[in-house]
């Protein structure tokens, strides 16, 4: 193997730059070049001289950005590789939601592997996890912790089931609020799944674009208050918030996070994004020969990998 670059991808304020083939992943500001890993915003910014992004990742920003510009998009589909400059570049499913990959940059090479944001679990509303080899792995590290163990989901979603009020469900609008529908639809059938009008263009474009179809309703108040108590009303962060004191409703959000579940009338951990365990095991069918962690706290994997492997934070610049 040729010697890896400690600086092939490095942080900076704007985003993630490889100097190498003149790029950056996940730019928060304008740049040249910017590879878009998934639509959530905190990965996906418009304004950029050129996008790489998956046809529905952009469909997703389409909805975000009316105004998005089409000549700066560059549609990349799964697993047909590309070049920037020298840098040979694939993108593979990551399983978080539908569109998001994973970027697999090879050069001089060296196979350097940005998982973005990932998850194992199943997941019927996008496209599940490919896996592929890497020398080094550029790995999310949000509950890189040996303390995080995520339920299995339909244990949890079977928390709603028998509930004499209707629920208020907070979860954010893009990817979870759509992977929740599908499993209230597919667990909880009895139950009417009523979504927010922030989340119903989003639902529609899962419809259009993905696999799984989607039953649901958009949110009205007499619907939500007349009729059978089997009402899960799905609701954005800020609108869960803004309601706290909200009467005759049971009150949930649907995070990994514990400081989520505080203060409501039901548990719910399900998170679209890999637990300890499953950190582990993508490692193992990688086979890195260093990992760099962003998005995270890497300090227990380089305690777990002492001795055996190279893990470090990205560089930063």
């Amino acid at each position: 193997m040729n010697e890896i670059l400690e600086d092939f991808l490095v942080k900076d304020d704007i985003g993630y730059y490889c100097r190498y083939g003149n790029f950056y992943i996940d730019a928060m500001c304008p740049v040249e070049k910017n590879i878009i890993s998934h639509a959530h915003g905190d990965h996906a910014t418009n304004g950029h001289q050129k996008m790489y992004a998956t046809a529905v990742t952009f469909a997703f920003m389409k909805n975000r950005f009316p105004k998005m510009v089409e000549n700066t998009v560059e549609v990349i589909t799964f697993e047909r590789p590309f070049t920037l400059r020298n840098v040979h570049i694939t993108f593979f499913p990551a399983g978080h939601i539908l569109g998001s990959a994973q970027v697999l940059m090879e050069y001089q090479g060296v196979k350097y592997l940005y998982t973005g944001d990932y998850k194992l679990q199943e997941d019927a509303t996008c496209e599940p996890i490919i896996l592929t080899r890497a020398d080094v792995l550029i790995t999310e590290s949000t509950f890189a912790n040996p303390a995080v163990s995520h339920p299995a989901v339909e244990k949890e979603i079977l928390k709603l089931k028998d509930t004499a009020s209707n629920i208020m469900l907070g979860c954010y609008t893009l990817g979870k609020a759509q992977r929740l529908t599908a499993l209230i639809n597919d667990l909880l059938p009895e139950k009417e799944v009523l979504v927010h009008h922030k989340m119903y263009a989003v639902h529609k474009l899962y419809n259009a674009l993905g696999n799984k179809q989607l039953r649901y309703t958009l949110y009205n108040r007499k619907a939500m208050k007349d009729g059978r108590i089997n009402k899960i009303y799905l609701v954005p962060p800020l609108t869960f918030n803004s309601y706290f004191k909200a009467k005759n409703v049971l009150k949930a959000f649907a995070s990994g996070w514990e400081r989520l579940q505080r203060q409501n009338d039901i548990e719910l951990y399900i998170s679209d994004h890999v637990d300890w365990a499953d950190i582990l095991q993508y490692i193992e069918y990688v086979k890195p020969q260093q990992i760099w962690t962003i998005h995270g706290d890497g300090r227990y994997l380089k305690r777990y990998f002492e001795g055996k492997l190279i893990v470090r934070d990205i560089l930063s610049v």
